[in-house]
């Protein structure tokens, strides 16, 4: 497999050092895997903290800035950071109003979360904590207990995020954060492999006529695998899944996500189709989002997440966003 790489090992360094030199209102410390939004710790705020594997970019360290997140720390490729990197961006970002961890759910993410906790309560950091586990397609995978934490991590960050900014105080941006996450389900579809850098070629076998229903962003397996589908009709299965699961009571926020691969004129074509469905099943779309923000490397394919919201999660959605991936209103 072609990569634009030095070596394998080098991949996350080198994507950081090019990141510090293409956002200079960012501080990046590539040594420890911290990025932190350089006007930090801001006065009065929480600071709201995320992280996982590499591998999944614009997530998370795109999302850094204000309106959205403090700090974020990137792991290895599909690698959980560690406890280290969170406890130190706590200390970076704190400025006395806590802070808030947005955890996927993938077991090396929640265990390394909680130990970075207790590091930081340790340092009299007050700290909470939102556990993200939108994904319908699978209750257990390889790497979880439970649904796996997806699309709805964008969400999250965003409406907690815009909580903060207003100096809205850490109990209540958590709970900000789980209405969000209590309230948003996704559903991903991979139309081929992906590849990491240190394997160099596809992590599982999936034939040119087929697809996986309800991929995972690490390339865990779905529900099914079927014959080539259209648009049309994996709008239809990925919408049906989830609101089969989150039967809809309010108008929702969508997102149409790629996982890498798959270009921005097939991603607004599925969009076409998931608003069809959408507008078939009754429920009112409040706002869109379309385009590469949970990835998975080089995976050809894309997820649907669906967020039910009220007038104020709409409000402090639509609030204004500064990141590199992710800015509106400023």
């Amino acid at each position: 497999m072609k990569m634009l790489i030095n070596v394998p090992e080098t991949v996350v360094a080198d994507g950081l050092r090019g990141m510090a030199a293409a956002h200079p209102d960012l501080t990046v410390d590539v040594e420890n895997r911290v990025i932190v939004r350089r006007d930090a710790p801001v006065a009065g705020q929480v600071a709201l903290i995320s992280g996982g594997g590499s591998g999944h970019e614009p997530l998370h360290g795109g999302f850094v800035g204000p309106g959205m997140l403090s700090a974020a720390c990137p792991g290895e490729v599909f690698t959980s950071p560690v406890p280290d990197q969170m406890a130190r961006a706590a200390a970076a970002v704190d400025s006395g109003a806590g802070v808030l961890f947005i955890v996927k759910n993938y077991t090396g993410d929640v265990l390394n979360f909680d130990m970075a906790a207790e590091l930081a309560e340790d340092e009299g950091i007050q700290v909470g904590k939102v556990l993200v586990n939108d994904d319908v397609a699978v209750t257990d995978s390889l790497y979880t207990a439970g649904r796996r934490g997806t699309g709805a991590t964008l969400f999250v960050e965003k409406i907690a995020g815009a909580a903060a900014a207003e100096g809205q105080p850490l109990e209540r941006v958590e709970a900000v954060g789980r209405q969000v996450n209590e309230n948003a389900r996704s559903f991903g579809v991979a139309l081929s492999a992906v590849t990491t850098p240190a394997k160099g070629s596809p992590t599982f076998d999936l034939p040119s006529g087929e697809l996986e229903l309800g991929i995972g962003i690490h390339g865990e397996p779905g529900r099914e695998r079927r014959a080539m589908m259209t648009s049309g009709e994996i709008a239809d299965f990925a919408v049906h899944a989830i609101l089969e699961d989150m039967p809809p009571r309010n108008p929702v926020l969508v997102l149409v996500n790629g996982m890498g691969a798959t270009p921005l004129l097939e991603l607004y074509g599925f969009n076409a189709e998931v608003q069809r469905v959408l507008g078939e099943r009754g429920v009112t779309v409040a706002r869109t989002l379309v385009g590469n923000y949970v990835t998975s490397l080089d995976m050809a394919g894309a997820s649907v997440t669906l967020c039910q919201v009220d007038e104020e999660l709409l409000r402090l959605w639509d609030a204004p966003v500064k990141t590199p991936a992710l800015r509106w209103g400023m």
